[in-house]
């Protein structure tokens, strides 16, 4: 595999930076890696402070921009195909496969999802996210039209509709979960979304659709768009997600794990979206057929 082009990180400092020295703000910014690995990197020129090399004991102050030049590096393998469900002047639709990142992150560059997509359509911008683990429905404007009556549209008049395989069994008929959702303490990203009582409105609606032996495949509507909202509610309500490394019971992340948002290992299929027409108004509903697992008798 070749390497990539590597990446210029930039940020432009707030209060939490102000009267750190560089080297203190990125080890503590940036705890995948050790504060030796920063003096490393500071030391080989690849961190900048506006515009010229930074040293380790510069001290920071508000405002300030400060870039990390990472240099080209071999990105973990992912499934870099997609499948194109609905395209118009103004929308793109595609089926997102499990285990392609949408965004940069996490080691990924080249192998995301805007990184496919700009090759096929190099004006689509991203109007969702979905998690890596995630396979399914992604919409994309293709016209500034597109991103500003879609996104005034997403939380009254856009329809999202997922699959999941949850642990347990669900009582029957639907569920409405409300549980808030906002950052936690992360022991390798500093904080990650969880349930927690200091968090914002979080709505879900979940319903049975087939219990198995230990598990029961549900469907799940969201009402509000929180970052993991599925994996984090349905685990509040005592029902993690199969295989979900990170959410335990409860809605938070397991004790002492050091698992990431983007592991794999659960089983989220975005399914349907209905949304009204940019330019027309009239509905349009995109459908995605659900990976085996998630498939119920009547979809066989």
């Amino acid at each position: 595999m070749s390497l990539n082009q590597g990446y210029a990180y930039r940020e432009t400092l707030g209060p939490a930076a102000a009267r750190l020295t560089v080297l203190e703000h990125l080890s503590r910014s940036y705890r995948h890696s050790s504060p030796d690995e920063w003096e490393a990197r500071i030391d080989d020129g690849l961190v900048l402070l506006d515009g010229r090399l930074a040293d380790r004991g510069d001290v920071l102050r508000l405002g300030q921009t400060l870039v990390w030049r990472r240099p080209p590096w071999q990105e973990p393998p992912a499934p870099l195909g997609f499948a194109v469900l609905y395209e118009d002047e103004h929308l793109l639709a595609v089926a997102k496969p499990p285990g392609l990142p949408t965004l940069p992150g996490g080691g990924f560059l080249n192998h995301t999802l805007l990184a496919r997509i700009r090759r096929y359509c190099a004006e689509a911008s991203p109007l969702h996210r979905l998690g890596r683990g995630t396979s399914g429905v992604m919409l994309w404007a293709r016209t500034g039209l597109a991103r500003q009556q879609i996104s005034s549209a997403w939380r009254t008049h856009v329809r999202r509709v997922y699959r999941a395989l949850v642990q347990g069994s669900l009582e029957d008929g639907e569920t409405t979960i409300e549980t808030p959702i906002g950052l936690v303490p992360h022991p390798l990203l500093g904080t990650v979304f969880a349930a927690t009582p200091r968090g914002k409105p979080s709505l879900s609606r979940v319903r049975l659709l087939e219990r198995r032996r230990d598990t029961s495949l549900v469907e799940v509507e969201l009402l509000t768009g929180r970052p993991h909202q599925i994996r984090i509610h349905l685990a509040a309500a005592g029902h993690p997600l199969t295989g979900d490394p990170l959410y335990t019971i409860g809605g938070a992340p397991r004790p002492e794990s050091r698992s990431l948002p983007g592991d794999l290992g659960y089983l989220l299929h975005a399914e349907r979206v209905r949304f009204p027409h940019p330019e027309t108004g009239r509905p349009v509903e995109v459908t995605c057929l659900p990976p085996p697992s998630l498939r119920d008798s009547l979809t066989v």
